[in-house]
């Protein structure tokens, strides 16, 4: 079942690249007490994932954080070293939290998994935008496939 708006963010466990290495995060408790923007893509250094979705949230983290965002985060389905890597080719710094989430867990938890089996991409996410306040789904914009519309930066912003 896809999670909708109104629903608690599922609370599962993922990684992230800290300075002191691969860390679990729960996303229950990373969501919590705050507004946040969380922009999940099928996959790191992908063309459309390089090119639009994260420098369009790199560009305009500033204007989030004036509308009140607290954490803007990118999740996808690769493990915490591809999205350090990546983060750091994109020069993200600290303007997005690069979420690994390897396994599928959140996603399948989300109800957001895609088959990318025929693309030799195995199961990843679907591209999608959500602003989370408190842990509760506020906004949640699900792309078409093949489609970068709903869920940019600027597509978040206008609904803020």
């Amino acid at each position: 079942m896809v999670v909708k708006v109104g629903d608690k963010v599922p609370s599962v466990k993922i990684k992230r690249m800290t300075a002191d290495g691969v860390k679990d995060v729960d996303t229950g408790e990373l969501f919590s007490g705050k507004k946040v923007v969380v922009f999940a893509l099928p996959g790191a250094f992908t063309p459309t994932c390089s090119a639009k979705h994260l420098p369009g949230f790199v560009d305009k983290n500033a204007d989030l954080k004036k509308k009140g965002v607290d954490l803007v985060a990118c999740l996808s389905v690769n493990d915490a070293f591809v999205m350090d890597a990546w983060g750091k080719a994109q020069n993200v710094g600290d303007k997005v939290a690069m979420l690994a989430d390897g396994n599928g867990d959140f996603t399948k938890a989300m109800g957001l998994e895609m088959d990318g089996t025929g693309f030799g991409m195995g199961h990843r996410s679907k591209r999608y935008a959500m602003v989370i306040d408190n842990g509760v789904v506020k906004s949640l914009e699900v792309e078409q496939p093949g489609k970068f519309e709903v869920s940019s930066a600027e597509a978040v912003l206008s609904k803020l």
